[in-house]
């Protein structure tokens, strides 16, 4: 009699009620990427082809948070030579500081819908408040491992020159846009 009480009670709850789990992040389907002003004439673009890290979601309760670590020796831009600047003590120092940090700190939400994730990045030791817009966030079955999973797109801008990363400014831009896009499958 329980059970049954306990499966109508289940079967009338909102199925946000049911995504509230924690997530890890699936590298093989996470791609954490920036874009920068190269010396007035384009855009350069690069990504970090390894990243680790956690999601919490909870729509029900309009909870949510994400830390995510970043190899900052993964950098890739397509141009090895450039590669080694970026992972050089004039850019990211990478050999003295191999992690770049995201660990969330608040949410806010627009209705049931998750706006904006702020929270502490971290690059070169130095940690600053940054708010990320989520542009969108999907949980639900993997079609076809058939694992819970969330996609989970937020995109945000910096000075680069908040974390002491000064090298080549004003000629190489200022402002550094970054994307996240991360899967995240349920623990």
């Amino acid at each position: 009699m329980k059970r049954i009480i306990l499966l109508a009670t289940l079967a009338t709850l909102p199925i946000n009620t049911l995504l509230a789990a924690n997530y890890t992040i699936d590298p093989g389907h996470t791609y954490v990427s920036f874009a920068i002003n190269h010396l007035g004439f384009s855009t350069m673009r690069g990504k970090f082809d390894r990243q680790s890290g956690s999601l919490r979601y909870d729509p029900a309760s309009k909870s949510a948070s994400v830390k995510i670590e970043i190899d900052a020796t993964s950098i890739d831009t397509g141009h090895d030579k450039r590669d080694a600047h970026l992972q050089s003590p004039d850019f990211l120092n990478a050999a003295e500081s191999p992690t770049i940090t995201f660990e969330s700190t608040a949410v806010q939400w627009n209705g049931d819908k998750l706006a904006s994730v702020s929270g502490d990045l971290t690059i070169l030791g130095v940690s600053k408040s940054v708010t990320l817009t989520v542009t969108s966030i999907n949980c639900g079955k993997h079609p076809f491992n058939k694992k819970d999973v969330c996609g989970f797109d937020a995109t945000g801008s910096i000075k680069r020159s908040d974390y002491g990363v000064n090298y080549g400014l004003p000629a190489i831009g200022e402002v550094l846009d970054l994307y996240i896009e991360l899967e995240a499958f349920k623990n």
